[in-house]
């Protein structure tokens, strides 16, 4: 979503065609997963923001065939596996919203989001896009996350940063913003990395 067009001599898009993933943001997610153990077998996980897939196809197989994951986006999404399932919409409509609660009633284990934004080239206005994004994943935890849960986003790095972060943490026990050695070296992208997630009444 809002991904720059592939450049066939960058390292890690040739490593992902190779590897039949569809995105190479795949090695980012692939690489939290790693460095933080957040994922196991039999979990659920809603990823945001997941055509065309590259996320979803790394979560596939980290919670396996008893695992669930469910993709969101605004764009169609090629089948990937049988514990993958999609919807087609905008998280903040009510009625994408119920499309996800019919594929689980229960709460997630963990929420994924590489949302971004349309980008204009104007900075700062990328950035608070961004950040409006995240903001939306964070309140969407209130919903549709397990206390204890997890949750891995992107967001563009800027001057509301620390600000974001400070609600990371009324949310989460351990919060942590990362680069992932697959992040393009002039982006100005970072993941933010939260776990134990408190609960919707810790925000009231």
């Amino acid at each position: 979503m809002g991904s720059k067009p592939y450049d066939p001599r960058d390292a890690y898009y040739r490593k992902a065609k190779q590897a039949g993933l569809r995105a190479r943001s795949a090695y980012k997610l692939e690489e939290i997963a790693r460095r933080f153990a957040l994922y196991r077998p039999g979990m659920a996980v809603l990823d945001l923001g997941a055509a065309p897939g590259g996320w979803l196809q790394i979560l596939s197989r980290l919670v396996g065939p008893r695992g669930l994951v469910v993709g969101v986006d605004l764009q169609p999404i090629e089948p990937v596996a049988p514990n993958v399932r999609t919807v087609v919409g905008d998280i903040h409509e009510p009625a994408t919203q119920e499309a996800i609660r019919v594929l689980r009633a229960e709460a997630f284990d963990a929420l994924t989001s590489d949302m971004a934004p349309k980008t204009t080239g104007i900075k700062d206005v990328d950035e608070a896009r961004s950040v409006e994004l995240v903001r939306t994943a964070l309140h969407l935890c209130d919903a549709f996350l397990r206390p204890g849960g997890s949750l891995v986003a992107k967001v563009f790095e800027g001057g509301e940063f620390p600000a974001l972060l400070g609600e990371f943490r009324q949310r989460f026990e351990r919060v942590r913003p990362i680069r992932p050695e697959a992040t393009r070296g002039r982006s100005f992208e970072i993941y933010v990395v939260a776990a134990g997630f408190r609960g919707a009444a810790a925000t009231d």
